[in-house]
């Protein structure tokens, strides 16, 4: 309907157009009509006609009034003889000026045709927009149905296929694959040996770690098509269209062959049927079983094999992982420090590095960042260079990147009072402290109270070894941390600011995570609260309650324990090194940002290099005897 109001207007405004035109260009004066060869002489012998203009056969009569009439004399005389033959008065005729303007006649013929022909043609392109537009919106309608699959490798290649070198880390995951590559690539042999491979594939990890990339990867290893679509684009409005792409999407698959269907973002179809609010009627259900009756539709020799993402598995149907549909699982985990160094190396392919990068250094930076995360640091940092009108990325371009994905970009603009930057500076000063004595292994690499994204400061502390267990000492160690910097505002101040409200919020939170999950509470080693399976519109509506009233006065009260003690012992290692304390803030509030070696120096902390069993850290030996009455505890390695 828009687009035929469009067209309307359009066609009114040219209409307008071509008629200012014509008034433009059309003679000022009046035709009176067409005149005959002896209505011209009977007006000649009247005196009436004032010029004559000839154009070819055709007359323009001015007449003394200022009108003007058209005539057409005859084709092989002239007009002086045609006027004779027809009784003129020869001293009338005299009279009467006689011109020859062939160009303007013509000008004047052209715009006659035009007149006519115009109209026409706007209404001819008029009603063919219509009919163009109709068409169209029937073959929509018939397209309505079709799959939207995006096809990749083989005669439909979009985009450059990957194979496995192109995807850096994630080894076992490529081991478990390379089984099904080598069916794609060799099926008689597995099906001589009356083997049935996998029919799908689910890959299973969180967002960023490359679950689309290594499907694609596979369908390259392997050289066949590679069928991509996204749960999402089989639902829409109406019931049974998202079934209807399901049918058309395997058929497709099937005409082409050995080939991979690729479901991304599963979980979007692929939820617990009767936990929705819609029934048996709903369009995902009936998207699901349409998928699950294809799935249960592949011939013992068919070579199709479905793939599918999500990092949701806790939430799909049971019957897409029985075996003979999603029988395969693949979990793909964060990469560790070497994986890493590999993907920043092979993002940072076709970008002028300097010679100084460390990607060894970037890996430690990172721990649990994905392989999109690490994309995304290496892009930034070479925005950040080319802003700068550099030529290469630099070192210090990426740590910043790295600053700048995790909190956000410097908020240059978000300027503190003297008041409120003192503040910032004890309150990051205490997050820093607390943090570089109960991690001796853990370095704080950067304190600043420079604002990014949400944060008015920040203390970057960097393990030098990931773990995949934390113990409750660890778990309580971090609450003390979070809750250092509201210690430090209090002991400085003698009051708190609002600050401290995030911290405040994490901290709870991994109180109420060691109470109710880890069971690591005088409660005993259970967990509290279940996950409501009910779901409305895609969203958890809310947890199951499955405790008393009693019990959960019971947390509440340990959650409050736990929380305390953690704020006691922050607030006790700041008071021991309340000097400490002081003096790294007024550095902070002079510098705003102080770097690990600077940092280390003010706490009075070097690095030493031992053997594997001595100390890799340890402190300077103090001056003072309250000092020398501290007890330090160093990590063996």
């Amino acid at each position: 309907m828009k687009a035929l109001i469009k067209n309307f207007l359009i066609i009114f405004l040219v209409l307008l157009i071509i008629s200012g035109v014509f008034s433009l260009f059309s003679p000022t004066s009046e035709i009176e009509k067409n005149l005959t060869i002896t209505d011209l002489v009977q007006k000649i012998n009247q005196g009436d006609v004032k010029k004559i203009v000839v154009s070819g056969d055709d007359l323009l009569i001015s007449y003394q009034n200022d009108t003007n009439a058209i005539s057409h004399k005859e084709t092989e005389t002239s007009l002086s003889q045609s006027l004779i033959n027809y009784g003129v008065d020869k001293e009338q005729l005299i009279r009467v000026g006689v011109e020859n303007q062939t160009k303007e006649n013509n000008w004047l013929g052209f715009l006659s045709l035009i007149s006519i022909v115009a109209p026409l043609l706007l209404f001819g392109l008029f009603f063919w927009s219509i009919f163009k537009q109709s068409k169209a919106g029937a073959m929509q309608a018939f397209d309505f149905t079709k799959a939207k699959a995006r096809l990749f490798g083989a005669d439909g290649q979009t985009k450059e296929m990957i194979t496995f070198k192109d995807v850096a880390g994630l080894k076992e995951a490529k081991e478990e694959l390379q089984e099904i590559v080598d069916f794609l690539k060799n099926p008689k042999k597995y099906l001589k040996m009356g083997a049935r491979i996998p029919r799908g594939v689910l890959l299973v990890g969180p967002s960023g770690v490359g679950k689309t990339m290594l499907a694609r990867a596979v369908a390259g290893e392997s050289n066949v098509p590679f069928f991509s679509i996204s749960g999402s684009e089989f639902v829409e409005l109406f019931v049974g269209v998202g079934a209807s792409r399901a049918r058309d999407l395997f058929a497709t698959a099937k005409k082409a062959g050995t080939s991979i269907i690729f479901i991304d973002e599963l979980d979007a179809v692929g939820r617990a049927r009767g936990s929705g609010m819609g029934g048996g009627h709903d369009e995902r259900e009936q998207t699901l079983n349409q998928i699950l009756v294809e799935m249960d539709g592949f011939e013992r020799n068919d070579t199709r094999i479905v793939m599918a993402a999500t990092n949701r598995p806790d939430v799909l149907d049971s019957a897409l992982l029985r075996p003979g549909r999603f029988d395969r699982k693949i979990i793909l985990d964060l990469p560790d420090i070497e994986d890493r160094e590999q993907i920043l190396k092979i993002h940072c392919k076709g970008k002028p590095m300097s010679l100084n990068v460390n990607l060894r250094e970037m890996a430690e930076r990172t721990p649990g960042f994905s392989g999109a995360d690490l994309a995304n640091v290496i892009n930034e940092a070479a925005l950040l260079s080319a802003r700068k009108n550099k030529t290469q990325v630099f070192q210090e371009d990426l740590l910043e990147s790295i600053e700048k994905v995790l909190l956000g970009p410097e908020r240059k603009s978000y300027i503190l009072s003297k008041k409120e930057k003192e503040i910032a500076a004890f309150h990051e000063a205490g997050h820093a402290l607390a943090a570089s004595f109960m991690y001796i292994e853990e370095p704080v690499r950067k304190v600043s109270i420079v604002a990014r994204g949400m944060a008015a400061g920040y203390t970057l502390k960097v393990p030098t070894e990931e773990k995949k267990m934390k113990t409750k000492s660890e778990f309580l160690n971090d609450m003390a941390i979070l809750l250092a910097g509201f210690s430090a505002e209090k002991i400085k101040f003698k009051e708190i600011t609002t600050g401290a409200a995030n911290d405040l919020a994490r901290a709870t939170e991994l109180a109420r995570r060691i109470v109710m999950q880890y069971g690591m509470s005088s409660l005993g080693p259970v967990t509290f609260g279940e996950k409501d399976e009910m779901v409305y519109l895609g969203r958890e509506i809310s947890g199951q309650k499955n405790y008393s009233e009693k019990v959960a006065a019971k947390i509440d009260k340990e959650v409050a324990k736990l929380i305390n003690d953690a704020q006691k012992e922050a607030e006790k290692i700041l008071i021991q090194k309340k000097d400490l304390l002081d003096k790294v803030a007024k550095t902070l509030i002079e510098k705003e940002t102080i770097e690990r070696k600077e940092f280390e120096e003010l706490i009075g902390k070097k690095e030493i290099k031992k053997n594997k069993s001595e100390p890799i850290l340890e402190l300077i030996k103090p001056s003072t005897k309250k000092e020398k009455s501290i007890n330090v505890k160093i990590r063996r390695v």
